[in-house]
């Protein structure tokens, strides 16, 4: 990292991009032979080709919602001096809009609660913790979910149970007039409104990103600022940080090295990986397969066919001595998000693919399914549900799965479990890696395969619930909706006819363990 640091870089508002030009000079070249950093800057919705046009129009305000953003900041003052007493602050809804929250929480060290999932682990232990202090953040761009809709529902109760009144402790942020805003009203909770100019992963620095922040208490205008201090660089060719990042992307996929290892470096912002490669997976079109690692060290973060970003905040001594990273992006929080929105479009163009284009094929539902059948094998605390011509039994499953990967192909772990209690199943993405030799992802249930999945084979891992809880007014518990959406799933990539092999853990502890010890064993 020393010697990539000491070359040249693109560097603006404090944020630099380091080593770009040497992963491929030609790209950057072409983009701005094309004067795409300038009509990128001004909007221009003919960047990505006619099909791509219309939802152009409709969705590059991310390019300057720091400016419209900071006409909620006189509200989120007043609303957080008005809440001051709720030191509890909850956030429920789309995954693809709480996940900019939870990162700029974590980044900045603001507690924050996050449900994003239908598992009644988190549910029952966030509702357990002073109910009568929280504040319940809802994001939706529309309605809510079944998933979102049971949050609100076990939170009202809870508060009928402890007594305030639930309008005070509920925050909801929607796009002006849908249904959740309608909701709202019913409610009498406070409706702040989205920007109807940004979706998705870029929001950010929209309403969806500040007010749960704000409500934490992290110092939200210091990220408008440092996004406003970068926008003025990004009409430019050179010491344009975005179009620096854009053009390595592009470049390394155009020449064989389509997965990008998103590492951190030792300098903070550690969370802002898992961000930067959801907004990718979906921004590229599926050409880019982003990897959140775990270190610069990590199995699958270097290699052939790997392009390796490492990414933090201020340089300094703080860089890990002898890491490894063929890009270094270091910077302020407010203009990493920014830039690498800038960077996803830029890519996106270099690319020729439709940035705002949705799935072929959708994730799967949350509408209850029929049983799947017995499993094929059962071990120790893992069912084993193999799929036709598989071997039956877990390490045969397993090495079955890894072996049939192609030289385009990755492995997905998908695992519909409790991100805090059984986070030791995140150690299982390097062990595979390690294994496969092959990019490897891992993700929770709630945030759901994207594109780049169909061109990946398929780990779906379950628990069972000792401690279920049930909806209020619903004919469901959580348990059963966490169930549903991983059966959903499950038949989606079935549709897609992607390889999946599902493994249950009947005793959660226990089976991860034992998984772990037997992926780690594993040989191809």
């Amino acid at each position: 990292m020393s010697d990539l640091l000491a070359g040249p870089a693109d560097i603006a508002a404090g944020l630099a991009v380091h080593g770009a030009d040497a992963v491929d000079r030609s790209a950057r070249a072409a983009l701005v032979a094309h004067d795409v950093p300038a009509r990128l800057a001004a909007q221009d919705p003919t960047l990505w080709g006619p099909g791509a046009e219309a939802a152009a129009r409709a969705r590059l305000g991310w390019l300057d919602t720091h400016c419209r953003s900071r006409d909620l900041l006189p509200q989120l003052a007043e609303l957080t001096a008005e809440l001051g007493d709720l030191d509890h602050v909850v956030l429920a809804g789309d995954p693809d809009l709480t996940l900019a929250a939870e990162v700029i929480a974590s980044c900045l060290g603001r507690p924050l609660t996050v449900l994003d999932s239908a598992d009644p682990g988190p549910v029952r232990a966030a509702v357990a913790d002073r109910p009568a202090r929280t504040v319940l953040v809802l994001a939706g761009r529309h309605g809510l979910d079944r998933t979102a809709d049971a949050h609100l529902r076990v939170w009202r109760a809870a508060w009928d149970d402890s007594g305030p009144e639930a309008a005070r402790h509920v925050v909801v942020v929607t796009a002006p007039g849908s249904p959740l805003e309608a909701l709202a009203d019913e409610l009498g909770a406070v409706v702040i409104p989205a920007d109807p100019e940004v979706a998705g992963h870029s929001t950010a620095l929209t309403a969806f990103g500040l007010v749960p922040a704000a409500l934490a208490g992290a110092p939200v205008i210091e990220l408008l600022d440092e996004a406003a201090a970068l926008a003025g660089a990004l009409d430019r060719d050179r010491d344009n940080p975005g179009l620096a990042l854009g053009a390595a992307l592009a470049g390394a996929a155009e020449h064989g090295r389509a997965s990008v290892a998103l590492v951190p470096d030792g300098t903070g912002l550690d969370g802002l990986r898992h961000w930067a490669a959801a907004l990718l997976a979906t921004a590229a079109g599926g050409r880019v397969l982003p990897v959140a690692a775990e270190s610069p060290d990590a199995p699958g973060a270097t290699g052939a066919g790997v392009l390796t970003v490492g990414l933090g905040g201020a340089l300094g001594a703080g860089v890990a001595p002898g890491v490894a990273a063929d890009v270094a992006v270091n910077g302020p929080l407010g203009a990493h998000f920014l830039t690498w929105e800038y960077a996803a479009a830029v890519a996106a163009v270099a690319l020729r693919v439709d940035p705002f284009a949705e799935p072929a094929d959708p994730a799967g539902d949350d509408e209850p399914a029929p049983d799947a059948g017995p499993p094929s094998s059962v071990e120790g605390a893992i069912e084993v549900y193999a799929p036709t011509g598989a071997p039956a039994d877990l390490a045969g499953a397993l090495r079955w799965l890894c072996a049939g990967l192609g030289e385009d192909e990755h492995l997905a772990v998908t695992a519909y479990l409790d991100r805090r209690a059984d986070a030791a199943v995140t150690g299982l993405r390097p062990l595979l890696a390690r294994t496969t030799g092959r990019p490897v992802t891992l993700g929770w249930g709630s945030r759901r395969p994207g594109a780049t999945d169909a061109r990946g084979r398929h780990l779906l891992i379950t628990g069972a619930v000792t401690d279920d809880l049930p909806v209020p007014g619903r004919p469901y518990t959580f348990a059963e909706l966490q169930a549903a959406r991983a059966a959903g799933d499950r038949r989606a990539l079935a549709g897609r006819e992607r390889p999946v092999l599902r493994l249950h853990l009947t005793e959660r502890a226990a089976g991860v363990a034992q998984l772990l010890d037997t992926a780690g064993r594993t040989r191809t």
